[in-house]
């Protein structure tokens, strides 16, 4: 008997016909084989008509969101086709048949159909038109097979003489209408595996056996059949389940020669329990690696291993000894320490189930007008992680910790929290550098698993809503952590390789190339349908503009594709051009088709620039009314979302506490003394300008973002950095500050609710709305650097009081003064409509609690007819118009 060489390697194939198979398979170590022709020629030509023939009538295989279209690559023909098999004397089980169909080098055909057969699978072989030499009717199937190494074949069975290399030959028994034919059986605990074989037939009749011809497929390479699983779907991407219970794997890389499938039966386990060595040809279509198996093994969780020649550079080059995890993977197992002698990171692995069915019943989405959001920025573990949040420890720190405070977000007035990345991250550089978007950090469940964090999320979700309060994600897509990402999968599609020196060391993704920007879409739609997700803020925003040579487009592809996705659509999008890596924001113009809002860091600037006495007018008017020069081309003041600090930067407390060293882009202003302080005049200034801040960030046209721990006066000593934000302290709400200030932004918000006919606007302000004052009721000097007074008179619309007239709900203007200058200014109020008096609301100069009124305090006229108030250093005012009692 010739040997076939242990080096035998999978070649391509013209496939013809796929299906999938429902049987329930697992591993062993035995198989039968055999060659037999029971009842004659007769039942070999009904077996050909039944189920070897291609021409059979196509039925497409059900199968959860799979597209049924035929998917193709270079070379390959891949249908889903449901056969019948029957014996000749009895009706067998409806069964699923693959079917193969190959061309030889010599013109014949090969057609190979694999199907399950109670506990065996059955592998039929007929080769058809093919002109052996001198007529010889003899023919050899040689065989092995393989899973994890294609270039070498595994011993199935030691009884045979050969195994220690796997071949083995059978003889094809001729037909009386000439076709070869050749069952082989296998049991199914032997599965799954790659049938791999030539076929031999000798030179000519007097040829002796070592004189052979060895006939391969029409590309000279060797013919190739997966069995005990299949081919599989090109989409969806990632891993999903058919009605059957199978589960079909689709993964993109362009430049692996190989990708190697890694199952495990531990979630602990280093290595895996059984690898397949995914064939490029039957299971790639295009550039997407895709198999289809069954779920009756003890699998709990998958990776791949990718191997490739193609020169990356130093940077970007496969590692084929990594598993890696699935970029679509929907449950993601812990992760699995490495050698830490190796200098590898912790390994993620994909787990092998379906998402957990969660109780949607009763949530209802909110759809909030953009216009009418009060947000509030959070990070879940240090929401509720410090021990000061008296919860068990179980859910401190996670979703289920979120729940048990809603009621703080709801005494601030929110009705829109903003959670900073939940994906998860390298714990060593922070939640702004993922490592995957289909997921939520398994540290965010109660027993900080993956299922619990899961449906802890969803819970969270509902329980929101239920109490009014929408739920929006901070999501970063234009980079990755340095390691456990994508990084070795197909770097020159997903990252930016070529030379942009900028992006090239930071990670950053190539959004805007098809295979990432479509990973993108996919993991949006995901939180929407099955999170309830609400909005998305997406950091770094400017970066996914970049084409793929890091040049700027005018039209970004990403940005117009979820601008226009008939799902996304629904929810809100917001661009926030703030990068993680240097914590600078930029100054972008952003291209917004009318659906894109956008984090307004010229707010943030101006309003700050303002208060510490160095700003300009024209600046903060701008600022108050909405950012014109920024929303006012097609969009409004509903598109800016406004902040005075957020979660990089300075807090707060910080930006009227620290203002030396390398402080100065942040543009803070210390109050006349560095740091903490005993001093009473420069904690009082302190105080006031806090207030200052909250209330120009309220009172301004546009979304407000309240970063949390400044309702409390949470610190970081002076630190811009954001691994020195620390837990919120929830002792800190009992203090005097903290009491004050968290009963004041209630105040402001129910402000901008009850006066939502100016503060909460869709559309600018008309001008005949607005009057605008300098010191002594003289026109402002918009550039004067030295001007450091401004008011502005809100004018209720005449026509909206007057159909209000009749309930007794006349809406009066409002007044609102601000005082940058460290001297008092003395104002003189306009005169109040008819019929009404001046009521003052806010005064951030006086002491708590009277510094703020739902009711307000009378402003009484002074000499000549006039309302004259003086306004401290330092300070805001705010006046209402009321009827006279």
């Amino acid at each position: 008997m010739a040997n076939l060489a242990p080096s035998l390697a999978i070649g391509p194939c013209c496939l013809s016909c796929v299906s999938i198979e429902s049987s329930k398979l697992c591993a062993a170590t035995h198989y039968v084989c055999k060659s037999k022709m029971t009842q004659g020629p007769g039942r070999l030509d009904m077996e050909r008509k039944l189920y070897g023939e291609v021409s059979l009538s196509v039925v497409r295989t059900p199968y959860k969101s799979i597209d049924s279209r035929v998917h193709a690559a270079p070379r390959v023909s891949l249908e889903q086709t449901d056969q019948i098999f029957t014996k000749s004397t009895e009706v067998d089980k409806l069964q699923k048949v693959s079917t193969y169909l190959f061309r030889t080098e010599l013109g014949g055909l090969v057609n190979v159909s694999v199907r399950k057969k109670y506990v065996k699978y059955v592998v039929n072989i007929e080769v058809s038109s093919l002109q052996l030499s001198s007529g010889d009717n003899r023919l050899v199937l040689i065989w092995g097979v393989h899973r994890s190494d294609s270039s070498s074949f595994m011993a199935l069975d030691s009884q045979y003489p050969d195994a220690k290399i796997g071949t083995i030959e059978n003889p094809f028994i001729q037909n009386s209408s000439g076709t070869f034919v050749l069952e082989l059986e296998f049991e199914a605990k032997q599965t799954p595996f790659y049938l791999s074989f030539l076929l031999k037939s000798p030179l000519g009749d007097d040829s002796s056996d070592s004189e052979i011809s060895e006939i391969r497929s029409h590309l000279k390479a060797k013919f190739c059949v997966p069995v005990g699983f299949s081919a599989g779907f090109s989409a969806p991407m990632g891993l999903s389940f058919s009605t059957d219970g199978s589960m079909n794997f689709a993964l993109f890389s362009k430049s692996a020669e190989s990708v190697v499938l890694c199952l495990y039966n531990d979630t602990a386990a280093d290595k895996p329990a059984l690898e397949i060595d995914l064939d490029p040809y039957v299971n790639r279509s295009g550039d997407v690696w895709h198999a289809t198996i069954e779920t009756a093994w003890n699998f709990v969780s998958y990776g791949y291993r990718f191997k490739g020649t193609i020169s990356q550079g130093d940077r970007y080059k496969f590692h084929p000894e990594r598993v890696l995890l699935d970029p679509y993977a929907k449950i993601i197992v812990n992760p699995i320490p490495n050698d830490r002698q190796s200098g590898l990171l912790p390994k993620y692995l994909g787990r092998l189930c379906k998402e957990p069915d969660f109780d949607w019943v009763g949530d209802v989405r909110l759809n909030l007008q953009m216009e009418k959001l009060v947000v509030y920025r959070l990070n879940v573990m240090r929401f509720t992680g410090h021990k000061s949040s008296k919860l068990p420890t179980d859910i401190a720190g996670t979703f289920s910790g979120v729940i048990e405070k809603v009621h703080h977000l709801k005494d601030l007035g929110v009705n829109a929290i903003l959670l900073e990345p939940i994906f998860p991250f390298d714990e060593q550089k922070g939640p702004y550098f993922p490592c995957h978007f289909f997921s939520p950090m398994n540290l965010h469940g109660p027993s900080h698993g993956s299922i619990s964090a899961i449906n802890s999320m969803k819970q969270m979700v509902k329980e929101l809503h239920a109490s009014g309060i929408e739920v929006l994600l901070e999501v970063v897509y234009t980079h990755t952590a340095d390691g456990r990402a994508l990084q070795g999968i197909d770097d020159s599609s997903y990252y930016h390789v070529n030379g942009v020196e900028d992006l090239e060391t930071k990670n950053a993704l190539n959004c805007n190339y098809p295979v990432v920007q479509q990973m993108i879409l996919d993991s949006l739609r995901h939180w929407v349908t099955e999170f309830h997700i609400d909005g998305f803020c997406f950091i770094n925003a400017s970066s996914l503009l970049r084409g793929f040579h890091g040049e700027y487009l005018s039209r970004p592809p990403l940005i117009e594709a979820i601008a226009f996705d008939p799902l996304l659509s629904k929810v809100k999008i917001i661009a926030d051009c703030c990068n993680p890596h240097d914590l600078e924001p930029k100054e972008t113009h952003f291209p917004h088709w009318k659906r894109w809002a956008e984090v307004n860091a010229k707010f943030c600037h101006d309003v700050r620039n303002f208060l510490r006495g160095e700003g300009l007018l024209s600046d903060l008017a701008t600022r108050l009314c909405g950012s014109g020069d920024i929303f006012s081309d097609g969009r409004g003041p509903g598109f800016s979302f406004n902040f005075i600090a957020r979660n990089s930067g300075l807090p707060l407390v910080d930006l009227v506490s620290f203002s030396s060293g390398g402080l100065a882009s942040e543009l803070s202003w210390n109050c006349g003394e560095e740091g903490p302080t005993t001093k009473t005049a420069v904690l009082e200034r302190r105080l006031k300008q806090t207030r200052n801040f909250l209330f120009v960030l309220y009172v301004s046209l546009g979304v407000p973002i309240l970063n949390m721990g400044d309702e409390c006066g949470q610190s970081s000593g002076g630190s811009p950095s954001y691994g020195d934000r620390k837990p919120f302290d929830w002792n800190a709400l009992e203090t005097g500050f903290g009491i004050q200030t968290r009963q004041f932004i209630s105040f402001l918000s129910s402000l901008r609710l009850k006066r939502s006919d100016f503060l909460q606007q869709r559309n600018f302000l008309k001008e005949e709305n607005i009057d605008w004052y300098g010191s002594n009721r003289s026109p402002p000097k918009w550039e004067d650097p030295s001007c450091k007074f401004l008011a502005m008179r809100l004018k209720a619309d005449k026509g909206e009081n007057q159909s209000n007239a009749e309930s007794s709900q006349i809406k009066g203007d409002l007044y609102i003064a601000f005082n940058a200058a460290d001297h008092s200014e003395g104002i003189s109020l306009p005169p109040p409509p008819k019929g009404m008096t001046w009521f003052r609301l806010v005064d951030t100069a006086l002491p708590f609690p009277g510094f703020f009124s739902t009711d307000g305090k009378p402003v009484l006229k002074q000499t000549l007819g006039s309302h004259a108030y003086e306004m401290q250093s330092h300070s805001c005012t705010l006046f209402e118009s009321k009827q006279s009692k």
